[in-house]
């Protein structure tokens, strides 16, 4: 046999000369899960080793973060229910702790990368992330909100918006707004092939943001839609977006590539709740190595395509990453 190709396998030195795909830990974001108040921290029972917590220790966790390297961070607010209203102006109102906390966080390490999530539904009393009427999601009537949440977090701080929505057009609406109060400088990682998919259990959970009522596929793709993404792609490509996001991830592996090979804009994936949930619970039973199938499966999307990767086990990966062990 002229071609043999366990030759370069032989050993680890030709391994490392010959890898195709190798995960940094400047690839990754660790999301935070915020609540107003001082010294909390708050299990979350169905993602493991994740916690809601106040600014004190979202602060002490993102130095935590960083010391291993983990300099990017996706924030999502907990909101007490009397917060909540139809029209969600709690999320640009100037008491919102939300704000307040990016604006302690780049206080206190200007450095890092902060993501925001744009969407209705953690300040919506329909759990909805567009406005409500009449039992539809109203796509033109969500827009301007929106945009002023947008404003609200790009004042605060912000360094990437995170439209979660799918709402239409509301990457354009939003960076039209957002250049005419002069922030031409913070970017837009649109949610683009955003998937109705039941894997999103223990984030919901998280955030007690779970629809009142109906559910979420009328804005959300159909997981059996491909063709679909692309054009959501195109559209966000056109209208401004700075990033585009697959969410989840590793059931998506395909739209991840098909958007990496077809447009310019650096491919962001989510590694969702319920995907990180199966790995920590199948370890618990001790079905799975973690650590190793935690490493294999942000290769996996990063192989696929993706240049950032958000997930739960970001810290984990850098830790094991720092030691050598990834």
């Amino acid at each position: 046999m002229l071609q043999r190709p366990r030759r370069n396998r032989k050993s680890e030195a030709i391994r490392g000369l010959t890898i195709e795909t190798k995960l940094h830990v400047n690839h990754l974001v660790q999301p935070l899960f915020l609540v107003d108040g001082q010294k909390k921290k708050n299990a979350i029972k169905s993602l493991t080793n994740i916690h809601q917590l106040s600014i004190d220790n979202a602060l002490k966790e993102i130095e935590a973060c960083m010391q291993v390297g983990v300099n990017s961070f996706i924030l999502f607010p907990a909101v007490e229910d009397a917060l909540k209203n139809k029209t969600a102006t709690y999320s640009y109102s100037a008491k919102n702790f939300y704000l307040k906390a990016i604006k302690e966080i780049k206080k206190k390490f200007p450095e890092s990368c902060l993501i925001s999530d744009v969407a209705m539904d953690p300040y919506s009393s329909d759990g909805h992330d567009g406005y409500v009427e009449n039992g539809k999601i109203i796509n033109d009537k969500t827009l301007p909100i929106l945009a002023k949440m947008s404003l609200a977090q790009a004042e605060a701080g912000i360094d990437i918006l995170g439209p979660s929505d799918m709402m239409d057009g509301r990457v354009a609406y939003i960076r039209e707004q957002l250049d005419l109060k002069g922030f031409t400088d913070t970017s837009i990682m649109s949610y683009t092939a955003k998937y109705a998919s039941a894997f999103y259990g223990p984030f919901r959970d998280a955030l007690d943001s779970a629809p009142k009522s109906g559910d979420k596929k009328t804005y959300q793709m159909n997981p059996g839609n491909k063709r679909e993404a692309l054009i959501e792609a195109e559209l966000d490509y056109t209208e401004g977006a700075d990033f585009m996001m697959v969410k989840p991830a590793t059931l998506y592996l395909d739209i991840i590539q098909d958007l990496k090979q077809n447009f310019p804009l650096p491919i962001a994936a989510y590694h969702v709740s319920g995907e990180y949930a199966m790995l920590q619970a199948a370890a618990k039973n001790g079905w799975l190595d973690y650590e190793k199938c935690l490493a294999e499966t942000l290769l996996s999307i990063h192989r696929a395509g993706a240049d950032v990767i958000i997930s739960y086990g970001a810290k984990d990966y850098a830790t094991l990453h720092k030691k050598g062990k990834a």
